[in-house]
């Protein structure tokens, strides 16, 4: 199967800074095998994608998103607190996960994301309710039926507050029951080839909603299976204050004693993270997943996003789950990478080009991927396509680049991942969008009313 873009403004991400005007990117068979300016020697291809009016940019890479939250966005009870009461209102409304819910809320939520451009997410699924299984299977599902390429991380939480976690009884596993699962699922589903669809990570929840002992066996058993590492530290200021209280170390100091300072690491959020704690993370290779909107809607501080890229950490952008975030839109994470850089370091502290690297070779960096995350011969075919044509970039004359990330615009026109076009002119190509958002919406209130009376208005 032979795909052609034909005639966009391609910025490659490459080492390289390549950028075309008016070029093509030809692929066969999912791979990359063109790029450049048509000519008699290119191959007849199978189907012609329209790129004209527009900036063709490698797929972006979304680094940390918890995608069953698309079930409680703008939830009025949990609105206004910090992280801490935020979490406390939402696991008893979470605690009814089970396969059925887990489905749609993926569904949706990858839907979303395509449409915002992303043509590889990650997922960080840590609620597990007693007796309930078969989660992260139904997940992976839709991941399959809509064609995105799937990071799914095993998430856990062993500690709850009967021992001193935060989270309820109710929503905490047995850790040979967690460890199990996470073999289960490497053997069953990782596929660790190039151009892989689908891989597996694990990723205990956070320092306050597991033990050490279950963070020192994820990370061997990570490296007996040879899969990456995945959690949340460092994100809010209350989380240090835990740290310290209970282990007497700040939260990195603390990974690091459980062997979670490697390579093998991605981190998510990282916000209170100090000059020499940096300088750990770029010495160990450890990761880092950036979710600015994320971060200001609950208030937990400006990530030193900047500082972490300039000492050579890779860093990534992420949606985080949607109920801090509210929206699936990985596109919207750009700008707002963009925008929380120049408030905290000065206008001139990152580009357009910076942000979209975050969002594109640095996702791919912190997934453990080089087949993604740029547009070059041999790699995969995912790309995004943004218009320069509507009303949001009129008067943007003389930088492209900049001007789909500065301006207004929402949403990609065209998806493409593994050389298949999922989004074409502004639509995912599934007929089964207005089904799945029904009955996700139904499912949606059931979980509210499960907390809140009844609102005859929803």
């Amino acid at each position: 199967m032979r795909l052609l873009i034909r005639s966009g403004h391609l910025w490659c991400g490459d080492a390289s800074a390549t950028e075309l005007a008016g070029a093509s990117v030809l692929a066969e068979d999912g791979v990359i095998t063109r790029i450049g300016t048509e000519d008699k020697d290119w191959p007849s291809p199978d189907e012609v994608l329209d790129a004209t009016g527009c900036v063709v940019v490698p797929g972006l890479v979304n680094t940390h998103h918890h995608l069953y939250q698309t079930l409680t966005r703008a939830f009025s009870p949990a609105l206004g607190c910090d992280l801490f009461g935020w979490l406390r209102v939402l696991y008893p409304v979470w605690e009814q996960l089970d396969e059925e819910s887990a489905y749609l809320s993926a569904w949706v939520g990858l839907a979303e994301l395509l449409l915002s451009g992303c043509t590889t997410t990650s997922d960080h699924l840590y609620v597990h309710p007693q007796g309930r299984t078969g989660l992260i299977d139904a997940e992976i599902s839709a991941a399959a039926e809509l064609g995105i390429r799937f990071h799914p991380t095993r998430g856990s939480m062993s500690l709850g507050t009967d021992h001193g976690g935060l989270p309820p009884m109710t929503v905490v596993q047995d850790e040979d029951e967690i460890l199990a699962d996470c073999q289960r699922l490497v053997e069953r589903y990782h596929d660790p080839a190039e151009g892989s669809m689908l891989q597996i990570a694990l990723a205990p929840c956070s320092p306050f909603s597991v033990t050490a002992q279950l963070m020192r066996r994820s990370a061997e058993l990570a490296e007996h299976l040879d899969v990456r590492l995945h959690t949340h530290l460092a994100e809010t200021a209350n989380e240090t204050a835990y740290c310290a209280e209970v282990f007497g170390v700040r939260p990195h100091e603390l990974a690091s004693q459980l062997g979670w300072l490697s390579a093998r690491t991605w981190l998510a959020h990282a916000v209170w993270t100090d000059a020499g704690e940096i300088a750990r993370l770029a010495a160990a290779g450890t990761a880092v997943a950036h979710c600015p909107t994320s971060n200001m809607m609950i208030g937990a501080g400006l990530c030193p996003a900047g500082d972490m890229r300039r000492a050579g950490v890779i860093v990534g952008l992420g949606c985080d789950g949607s109920a801090a975030h509210d929206a699936s839109d990985l596109w919207g994470e750009v700008r707002q990478a963009l925008l929380l850089a120049h408030l905290r370091d000065g206008p001139s502290a990152l580009t357009a080009r910076d942000a979209l690297g975050m969002a594109t070779v640095g996702g791919a960096g912190c997934l453990g991927r080089t087949d993604i995350g740029s547009l070059e011969i041999g790699k995969c075919a995912d790309l995004a396509c943004y218009p320069l044509t509507g009303l949001s970039t009129a008067g943007a004359v003389l930088d492209p680049v900049e001007a789909i990330v500065r301006c207004a615009v929402r949403e990609a026109s065209h998806t493409v991942v593994n050389g298949r076009v999922l989004v074409r002119d502004g639509r995912l190509n599934s007929p089964d969008l207005d089904d799945r958002v029904r009955r996700h919406r139904a499912l949606a209130r059931r979980w509210a009313e499960h907390l809140t009376p009844a609102d005859p208005s929803l």
